[in-house]
């Protein structure tokens, strides 16, 4: 049998976050793997009490023992943030950039798990030998310090694999993107490109963080009271504009919110950021004149317990905001928090606050790249075969009616769990992957279809009652029930707890209970009642709790 080089997404195709892809080499059912970025995405309000998603690790957690390693791009978290919570299942050497390692060292120290032994930091622009991979870094620019690409180099090939990226000529601070070497990977033959899809849609180029930094001073310079910036704590570069902006303009700047202080802690921990102004701590920035301080701030999303969230409902501690301040939300919407967002933003201006974001002036650019970033990502590199990952549905198949313009002979549409088999023969997908999520739920994984899940959501929908049930040693019924309801739209308490009595009252005259068997029947059949009886009367079906309990 001849030796293949396969590549699997588990995650990030067909989704934007939640990012794990893996590639093989090696004859089948001998083949050795790595895993490139291990992500999450954030749940919305369709999932009650769940924060994160990661992709379910299953198929390659049966594979560990030829698992090489995990090889990580950069430090956002929809790449970076299950490393703490799967890497126990897998416990393979983790290859990271400084400032990546120093961030997920922070991971594992919040769960208690030492990394030391397993993490190999690698310098920019530097090489893995992970045989029969060899790895090289290829520095990029994006929205976050040391972005790289991955050369995969294999005996079948090359593959290129991106990551996250833009071409941004002035990205103020790291290095540039590595064009020239993007060249000569190109100009030696790439088989494969695995490719951000993000901003497929977009016309032009996805611009530079110079001109953002321009723009912002003019519009720091005008406002005259006190002035709050929301932007992704990742974004160091956006970081930096707002410590510049803020000297420019004779103003002290205050770090507030923990991922604030977490990322420029960091920053400054690999040699970032050591020219800017000293930021002041919130409670001594309260003594300062509101023309003379600028907040920096998490909750750039509406996110509800984020600084900015905080502050807009007059309940943080030490950051006050009054009518004639200016809020900047520097930073684009992330689909799915235009509801919440809004909604912060229209009690800002209702309390007399000027709101200021990307929708009326220019304030943000994005880390990812649009339709003449890609082609000049194509024009460099010269690939046999594309295939979009990073994306939704919609996206990947813009990208590969792109790459198709774009003259590439073999562009390959994935999804999640699909098995590309890249050498020998035409790339194409072959097989299939079991693929999935799993759920954090408070500290504890559980899969999609989790009974806690279900429970919640009913609950959340329709409410709860608990009916508690006292039986004789005879086995007869004792009295009246004991009864709690919650989140049921009752009018007349009085009455609809006299009317489920009766319902459960109707329902035990016909049951003695001299066995295991049945008392789980008469549960079954007051779980019944009750849900008929709310049904009738207020159109809830609830989550229904017996308790039979002997006296």
């Amino acid at each position: 049998m001849k030796d293949e080089l396969l590549f699997c997404p588990l995650g990030g195709s067909g989704e934007i976050g939640m990012n794990m892809n893996l590639f093989a080499y090696g004859k089948p059912g001998e083949q050795k793997w790595i895993m490139v970025d291990i992500g999450v995405t954030f749940a919305d309000d369709t999932l009650p009490g769940i924060d994160l998603i990661y992709p379910d690790p299953g198929f390659i957690v049966d594979k560990k023992d030829d698992l090489l390693g995990i090889v990580l791009t950069h430090a956002h978290e929809d790449h970076i943030g299950a490393i703490a919570h799967l890497w126990p299942k897998l416990e393979c050497k983790i290859f990271a950039t400084p400032f990546t390692a120093v961030l997920i060292k922070e991971k594992f120290k919040e769960k208690h798990i030492d990394i030391t032994s397993h993490l190999k930091i690698v310098q920019l622009n530097g090489t893995i030998d992970l045989n029969p991979f060899k790895i090289e870094y290829i520095t990029l620019t994006h929205s976050i310090l040391e972005p790289n690409g991955l050369r995969i180099e294999t005996p079948a090939g090359v593959i290129l694999h991106t990551g996250d990226w833009k071409i941004d000529p002035e990205p103020l601070i790291g290095e540039n993107i590595n064009s020239n070497r993007l060249k000569e990977i190109g100009n030696d033959g790439v088989l494969a490109m695995i490719c951000d899809s993000t901003n497929v849609f977009s016309l032009g180029k996805a611009g530079s963080e110079l001109d953002v930094r321009k723009s912002m001073l003019n519009i720091m310079s005008s406002l005259k009271k006190r002035i709050i910036i929301a932007s992704f704590a990742s974004n160091v570069a956006r970081l930096e504009t707002a410590f510049y902006c803020a000297e420019k303009t004779g103003r002290q700047i205050s770090l507030v919110g923990r991922s604030m202080h977490r990322i420029f802690k960091a920053a400054r921990q690999c040699g970032y950021l050591k020219n800017v102004i000293e930021p002041i701590d919130p409670r001594e920035a309260k003594n300062i004149a509101r023309e003379k301080i600028v907040y920096l701030c998490t909750g750039s999303q509406g996110e509800p317990m984020a600084a900015l969230m905080r502050i807009a409902k007059y309940t943080h501690p030490d950051v006050f905001i009054e009518k004639d301040d200016t809020v900047i939300f520097s930073s684009k919407i992330i689909p799915g928090n235009e509801k919440k967002l809004y909604n912060l933003q229209n009690q800002l201006v209702k309390d007399g606050i000027e709101v200021i974001s990307e929708e009326n002036e220019f304030v943000h650019v994005s880390g990812h790249p649009n339709r003449d970033d890609l082609r000049e990502m194509y024009e460099w590199v010269k690939p046999k075969c594309v295939i979009p990952v990073h994306g939704e549905h919609r996206h990947m198949i813009e990208h590969i009616k792109f790459a198709k313009e774009m003259n590439v002979p073999n562009p390959v549409q994935v999804e999640n769990g699909d098995i590309v088999k890249l050498y020998p023969g035409k790339p194409e997908v072959y097989d299939k992957a079991p693929s999935g999520r799993l759920y954090v739920d408070g500290n504890v994984s559980v899969v999609e279809d989790a009974q806690s899940i279900k429970d919640r959501k009913n609950l959340s929908a329709n409410g709860y009652i608990e009916a508690t049930v006292l039986i004789t040693p005879k086995g007869n019924i004792h009295k009246r029930p004991v009864l709690t309801f919650r989140g049921i739209p009752v009018e007349d308490t009085e009455e609809f707890v006299y009317g489920l009595e009766d319902a459960i009252e109707e329902i035990t005259r016909t049951f003695r209970l001299g066995s295991k068997q049945q008392e789980h029947n008469l549960i079954d059949a007051l779980k019944i009642a009750c849900r008929k009886f709310s049904k009738e009367k207020t159109g809830k079906k609830p989550f229904t709790n017996i308790n039979l309990v002997r006296i």
